[in-house]
């Protein structure tokens, strides 16, 4: 398939293993996730930005990002939920229809981590002058669900019917079958709604969802011991290091360094390190180019950068 050929070319330039036709923890009957986006919520290239790091991904379709989203696959039931409703909705759903398909396969859920753009402005495709979604369950803690019901044009997919909005609390598990998912609120910018990571749990591994969050000291939670307890972690990664958006102040846009990130977890076993995979990369983040030396300098301290197209069994 076209996109397993671009994940595999991908792969190869990054120093990343390739993707086999099954996970590579298991067989093709387990539940897995797969990466359908790693980019910040405009995607990579940004509109608007023409600076040489950005042209080379208008020149080279191949090199373009969608916005950070997820997949949960449950092939026992035939199940498909996604985690966040990007901008990118349209490809990421033919991404994943690819790799599951629709024909087989139903959109249960989406799960939504906050109202910015990049997480639940897809939402739009589900309607009526879209797809003409039938009640798809939208996942979202109370802020967010009364932000959706009460604002338009996400109150009009409610009253179509489009999407039926199910409401999580913090730490209140989602039964999914055999699967599960525990929202838990963590520190952003909550203009419009709360944000919320996941943890998301199959059978036989679990795994970390967080893909914005302030400063990691703003957590009351070591986002250390938080890894050592899952199989995967796929946190935030929006910038790799300060001075990366000259004449901004970064203080008022308090992501954790990736750099930061990586001398906090420092001290974990090289096994507890392999869990980490960055993703939710600004367009400015070098680690969006495989063969950067900043992607090197990652590789080699023993963590992972995810790319669209990545499976991981659960």
């Amino acid at each position: 398939m076209y996109l397993r050929f671009v994940v595999a070319i991908f792969a190869a330039l990054s120093g990343l293993p390739t993707l086999s036709d099954e996970s590579e923890t298991g067989g093709s009957e387990e539940a897995f996730l797969y990466v359908l986006g790693v980019a910040q919520d405009a995607g990579y290239p940004q509109a608007g930005c023409y600076q040489p790091h950005c042209m080379e991904g208008w020149k080279d379709p191949q090199l373009r990002r969608g916005a950070t989203s997820i997949a949960l696959v449950d092939p026992e039931v035939k199940a498909k939920y996604l985690f966040e409703a990007t901008p990118n909705l349209p490809a990421q759903l033919y991404a994943l229809k690819l790799q599951v398909p629709s024909q087989q396969y139903s959109l249960e859920g989406v799960f939504l981590s906050h109202a910015h753009i990049g997480h639940y402005g897809g939402l739009i495709f589900f309607g009526h002058e879209a797809m003409s979604s039938k009640n798809i369950p939208v996942y979202a803690m109370p802020r967010m669900h009364d932000y959706l019901k009460s604002n338009g044009p996400w109150s009009q997919l409610v009253e179509y019917r489009n999407i039926a909005l199910r409401e999580l609390r913090h730490n209140r598990v989602v039964k999914l079958g055999g699967l599960s998912v525990t929202p838990f609120l963590v520190p952003h910018r909550d203009e419009f709604s709360e944000t919320v990571g996941y943890t998301i749990a199959g059978a036989n591994k679990s795994a970390l969802f967080i893909p914005d969050i302030n400063k990691w000291a703003r957590w009351d939670r070591d986002i250390a011991k938080v890894i050592q307890g899952v199989d995967y972690a796929l946190i935030d990664a929006t910038f790799y290091s300060a001075g990366e958006l000259p004449g901004r102040d970064m203080s008022k846009i308090p992501h954790p360094f990736v750099t930061e990130t990586m001398a906090l977890l420092a001290d974990l076993s090289a096994e507890d390190k392999k869990k980490v995979w960055f993703i939710h990369l600004n367009h400015t983040n070098p680690l969006l180019r495989g063969d950067s030396e900043e992607s090197r300098a990652v590789r080699s301290k023993g963590f992972n950068i995810a790319i669209e197209g990545l499976r991981l069994g659960l």
